[in-house]
């Protein structure tokens, strides 16, 4: 499908094959609409159908999104990892400016500007704009404001936030411009959209509360896997796990500025279409943006398996729907990461249960397993030795989680998918108490890097049958085996835990 084939699409498009949702779009001559793959309404003729790898490019083609299959809930489209091996230097540009232009978009990041991009990635203004262009049929700019408008469109559907609040969230500079920038790329008022039968709805009222979303992915995606990882691993209080309503739920601090909304976030797998159900809570309203796109990566929403599988499908052959968990909260991951280190995941479970009782803040929410804030980075930073001693915390593991509360606190470390997988993980291994293995760890979960690879870990080693080796032969045949697997080796890490019986003791 990366050619876009028309005649492998229209087969994917008769088929409604959710495999494909998201990997591209079809415009529809005969009507000036554009649809995801999965849209239940007639099959149009394939002499009136045109294919998009994004959904910028059927716009900037003069299509507007259906209403019906609502193109701004697809999975993530083209910000998939390349392969060293069949991408040039031109397509991997072209692939980091578009994932920095989506961060920013997202609000990880301040850098949203073409210019901000280019002087990031090295490159003039001008070679980014072409190199763009050629890759994905679009402008940088007319990029950004699909997805801006995208956005918007999705909270002027499924909340009842004014419309100036969702131009603000959603990237715009002001009302007019918005209502501009919506009218010339839909021919609408944002009312009119908001006044269709069924929109507006998904805001407080039930009685939990908060707003309600569906999330779609692309199937096949391992449920059973995913929430026991989660669950395994999850911090008392912070993190809670349904498997019985396949659910998965967890506070939540975003910091925006100056500003801290805190709230809490409630995902409910659906069992009969590839969807889940979110609730967000009200409190997170200005950083809802933020928030959806935290879930996705969490549950790694946005995957496309055969991608991965294609790849993998050789070592592990039955594991096309296990995902990579990601995380909500980059600094709680990295504590928790150093709290693991060298212990059962039983125990690390125990000391952050001691740390989030100890510092975290509590919080009022619908679930009962849902009572605290993890603790913010300004308070673990000021911590003493002392404290963290007393709560069973060793000298060395003190010293790494101080420093990164100090990094993350200052602003000098960054955790989150927008960060920088190479320089990050060095900043990481320059601190007291963090070697290569937690640094890979935590580029796996908070960075949500997929070719992370914790060489040493054990677990790792007697998954692949390395147990007999010492551990630096162990390691170095590990990178070996491992070099087949890239750039997807930290779902290979995934996999080779969960072939491992006694894996998930012996895990972070």
């Amino acid at each position: 499908m990366d050619s876009l084939d028309p005649d492998a699409c229209y087969l994917a498009l008769k088929a409604r094959d959710n495999r494909f949702d998201g990997v591209f779009f079809t415009g529809v001559t005969s009507t000036g609409i554009y649809c995801r793959p999965v849209c239940r309404v007639r099959t149009p003729k394939a002499d009136n159908c045109r294919f998009f790898g994004h959904a910028a490019q059927a716009e900037a083609a003069g299509f507007r999104p259906c209403l019906r299959c609502r193109p701004e809930l697809a999975p993530a489209s083209g910000n998939h990892v390349a392969a060293w091996s069949t991408e040039d230097a031109s397509q991997l540009l072209a692939l980091d400016a578009a994932r920095l232009l989506r961060d920013a978009a997202d609000g990880h990041t301040e850098a949203g500007s073409v210019a901000q991009v280019a002087q990031r990635l090295g490159v003039s203004e001008r070679h980014l704009r072409r190199i763009f262009t050629a890759h994905w049929g679009t402008s940088p700019l007319q990029y950004v404001q699909t997805l801006r408008l995208l956005s918007a469109k999705l909270l002027l559907t499924d909340t009842r936030l004014p419309v100036s609040t969702v131009a603000a969230l959603s990237g715009f500079a002001s009302q007019r411009r918005f209502h501009a920038a919506w009218h010339e790329r839909y021919g609408l008022n944002p009312l009119q959209l908001r006044l269709r039968p069924g929109t507006g709805t998904a805001t407080a009222g039930d009685t939990s509360g908060g707003f309600q979303f569906k999330l779609a992915y692309r199937p096949p995606l391992d449920v059973a896997h995913l929430l026991s990882f989660l669950g395994q691993r999850a911090m008392v209080g912070v993190e809670w796990v349904d498997m019985a309503q396949a659910q998965w739920g967890s506070t939540l601090t975003v910091r925006q500025g100056t500003q801290t909304h805190a709230g809490w976030v409630m995902a409910r797998f659906d069992a009969r279409q590839p969807l889940v159900h979110l609730q967000v809570a009200d409190g997170l309203a200005p950083v809802l943006r933020q928030v959806l796109q935290r879930v996705r990566h969490v549950l790694d929403l946005d995957l496309q398996p055969d991608r991965v599988h294609a790849v993998l499908h050789a070592t592990f052959p039955d594991a096309a729907g296990q995902r990579l968990p990601g995380a909500l909260d980059g600094f709680a991951q990295a504590v928790r990461a150093v709290l693991g280190q060298q212990i059962t995941v039983k125990a690390a479970r125990t000391l952050a249960q001691r740390l989030v009782k100890r510092w975290g803040t509590p919080i009022v929410t619908p679930w009962p397993g849902l009572t605290h804030l993890f603790p913010a980075p300004e308070v673990l930073a000021l911590t003493s030795e002392q404290d963290l001693g007393e709560q069973g915390i060793t000298r060395q593991r003190q010293a790494a989680i101080r420093a990164l509360a100090l990094g993350v606190a200052s602003g000098s470390l960054q955790l989150d998918t927008a960060a920088p997988p190479a320089a990050t993980m060095a900043a990481l291994k320059a601190l007291p108490g963090i070697g290569d293995w937690t640094a890979h760890y935590i580029a796996m979960r908070a960075l949500h890097w997929p070719d992370a690879f914790p060489a040493g870990d054990v677990a790792l080693h007697h998954a692949l049958g390395l147990s007999h080796l010492g551990l630096r032969e162990a390691t170095r045949e590990a990178e070996r085996r491992a070099q087949a697997w890239r750039p997807w080796r930290a779902y290979a890490v995934v996999r080779a835990w969960h072939t491992a019986a006694l894996a998930p003791k012996e895990t972070p």
